[in-house]
């Protein structure tokens, strides 16, 4: 892929890489190479830094490098490593494609800022190394199905970032739902964070920080100056970075459960239509919105602030980011704290053997280690992933363009709407594209 798979600078020669030192060899309660997952780390912010303590625990992963265009932030990390292997054993990279051309790295964890996903997956697809890739998928349609694409040609295991799928409660509620225990499942509700307008401070154009590497920062992201506001938390709400609390800040986690509830992970909403109120600053995504889907099989899924979902249903008052399903013959709140049913016993209700079930996890990065071990699927699949991100894209495109918009998912387009359809890509600055 042009102007991603190049090294650039340089190629590494095999006697560069870090060598795994020779405690590795399973004796005084380490696991043996073969059984050792080595592991590479690209984005260790705040999310990546703790994705980072999570997998040094695990006995049979070996973090062997890490990528960040913040010095500080490689440099916090590879002390994380040398603390838990007591050597310093963890090279450091600027450059994504640095890390991802070493053949002894077997994954990766991906967990840039949202516009950076896409291509990085990619590549690392390229490159064959498994990946736990962060939420969101991408930053258009077109790149999540470039990414699912990718992914399934190279045959690597890829577990997406939406941890719900590895709550009990979620679970639960699935298998519940599947089962017929509401009967017919009619509507989803979906409360994500979001709500309340604040107003950014003005942006104060500054000199690049020292250690930040800010072009390859922007990467594909149109060109800006530099300015406390982009770099800091706010760059989540921004939309040349992503699709703010709609989607990859929160609203993915419950828009992949409704798709996992209503058994449509291959598929999706055939309508949408919805209205948003936009921050007119940099950020420019919505802040309140309520976007309402319609599945081929009847099922509504309406998609709210959490502001907006206190208001419209009563379920939500008192609580935090939930989904409720509504069906003939009950319903289901859930989060991440619990579930509230009626029939109140639903919560209560034992799946039996013969039952439907769905993949169990209990632990989201734990499955991903499996899954690269076993070759077997992990609980969230690309296909998942990709489809998930259609639907927030499909949210954020109707409210732009104020109208009803018709899906066809056989096709993954707009039916009869090439202006939506034009809305499907981002342009990338260059040199950075898809190919």
């Amino acid at each position: 892929m042009a102007g991603v798979s190049g090294i650039g600078r340089r190629e590494f020669a095999a006697g560069l890489f870090s060598i795994i030192p020779a405690s590795a060899l399973g004796r005084d309660g380490h696991t043996a190479p073969s059984g050792r997952i080595t592991l590479g780390a690209i984005g260790v912010g705040s999310m990546g830094t703790g994705h980072v303590r999570a997998f040094l625990a695990q006995p049979d992963v070996r973090l062997v490098a890490v990528c960040d265009v913040r010095r500080e932030h490689r440099e916090r990390t590879r002390q994380l490593a040398a603390a838990r292997y007591g050597e310093d054993s963890c090279a450091v990279y600027n450059d994504f494609r640095e890390l991802l051309a070493r053949p002894d790295i077997d994954a990766v964890m991906i967990a840039t800022p949202e516009h950076w996903h896409g291509l990085i997956g990619i590549e690392a697809a390229r490159r064959g190394k498994h990946m736990y890739y962060e939420k969101p998928m991408a930053m258009s349609v077109r790149e999540a199905q470039a990414v699912r694409e990718a992914v399934k040609r190279s045959g690597v295991v890829f577990q997406y970032g939406t941890q719900q799928r590895s709550s009990f409660f979620y679970r639960h509620t699935c298998e519940l739902i599947r089962n017929g225990r509401i009967g017919q499942l009619q509507t989803i509700m979906i409360g994500s964070a979001g709500g309340t307008y604040n107003r950014l401070p003005p942006e104060e154009i500054k000199p690049v920080p020292e250690g930040l590497d800010y072009d390859m920062w922007l990467g594909p992201a149109p060109w800006a100056p530099y300015s406390d506001q982009r770099l800091s938390r706010s760059w989540m709400m921004i939309w040349d970075y992503g699709l703010g609390c709609l989607d990859g800040a929160w609203g993915i986690h419950d828009v992949d459960i409704a798709q996992w509830v209503n058994n449509a992970d291959a598929t999706g909403p055939v309508e949408v239509e919805g209205e948003g109120l936009f921050y007119d600053d940099i950020r420019n995504v919505p802040y309140s919105w309520t976007v309402e889907h319609k599945y081929a099989n009847g099922v509504r899924l309406i998609h709210m602030d959490l502001v907006t979902a206190k208001k419209r249903a009563w379920q939500f008052r008192g609580g935090g980011h939930a989904s409720v399903m509504l069906g003939s013959e009950g319903w289901i709140y859930v989060s991440r704290e619990g579930m509230r049913t009626h029939p109140e016993h639903l919560a209560r209700s034992v799946i039996g053997p013969n039952e439907i079930r769905v993949p169990k996890s209990d632990n989201h990065r734990r499955d991903f280690l499996d899954a690269v071990k076993s070759g077997r699927a992990p609980v969230t699949s690309v296909e998942a992933a990709a489809r998930g991100e259609t639907v927030c894209q499909q949210a954020d495109i109707a409210m732009r363009l104020k109208r009803k918009l018709r899906w066809d998912p056989g096709r993954e387009r707009f039916v009869d709407d090439e202006e939506a359809n034009r809305m499907l890509s981002r342009p990338m600055r260059g040199p950075w594209r898809l190919s």
